[in-house]
């Protein structure tokens, strides 16, 4: 097996850095993240740089600590050793600063069910401090301006997820925290969201899936999860399938 990772349940090498824009801090530095709840350790040891406006493809079965490092990364958790910096921001001294350039599209929506799909994105535009003519651009670019006004218990699954996919892109963040993103979404609504949340979307995005070509396909740099620990990492072409196999046996 080369630098660019392991597949056989081995510790992964570190890929080599990716270059950091001119001017701008790497989206992600992570030097042994570990994260534990009571003795388990959910994460550990999972070392890597992202360049700012590069995307992060996370791999893993069910349990691996994909959705425990995007709460990470949120701020919604703290890591008990080693370091963490989001865009330039150590974790967890600086993560009030770091919060408000991060979007996090989680399992949970995060909004109110009794309050419409308008209400809940001018109550986190408020937040932001967003003008409201934001929230009216991406309920028309993602085709809800006719059922805005409908509290969200009222709408599908997948009409919510476009709500979601809204509030996380409302304050233009310079981190995206994506998981499953396109989970409940037809083939129309996910041609919708693509710009928003997709390839060319601004920013740096970390992707959490259970579709390894399409994130592969997207990705600058992928990390493979087993048992909360880096089994995989490294560019994409580095990569070889028998590898992503062996990381859901």
């Amino acid at each position: 097996m080369d630098a660019a990772g392991r597949g056989d349940g081995g510790p992964a090498t570190a890929a080599p850095a990716p270059a950091a824009s001119e001017g701008r801090a790497p989206a992600l530095q992570l030097d042994g993240l570990t994260r534990c709840f009571a003795e388990r350790e959910a994460l550990a040891g999972v070392t890597l740089t992202l360049g700012a406006g590069q995307t992060l493809a996370v791999l893993g079965p069910n349990g691996a600590g994909k959705t425990t490092l995007l709460r990470v990364l949120a701020t919604l958790l703290r890591p008990h050793a080693g370091s963490v910096r989001v865009l330039g921001d150590a974790l967890p001294h600086e993560a009030w600063r770091a919060r408000a350039r991060i979007g996090l599209l989680a399992h949970d929506p995060l909004l109110y069910r009794e309050l419409s799909a308008r209400e809940n994105l001018r109550f986190h535009a408020r937040l932001h401090g967003v003008a409201p003519g934001r929230v009216e651009e991406l309920l028309a670019a993602l085709r809800m301006t006719a059922r805005a006004g409908e509290p969200l218990r009222a709408l599908s699954r997948g009409m919510v997820q476009r709500v979601a996919i809204a509030r996380a892109v409302l304050h233009e963040p310079a981190l995206l925290l994506l998981d499953e993103p396109y989970a409940n979404l037809d083939p129309a609504a996910t041609a919708l969201a693509e710009p928003l949340i997709g390839a060319g979307a601004p920013g740096a995005r970390v992707i959490c899936s259970h579709d390894p070509t399409g994130a592969l396909a997207q990705a600058d740099l992928v990390l493979g999860l087993r048992g909360g620990r880096p089994a995989l990492l490294g560019a994409p072409d580095a990569i070889e399938r028998d590898q992503i196999e062996r990381l859901y046996r």
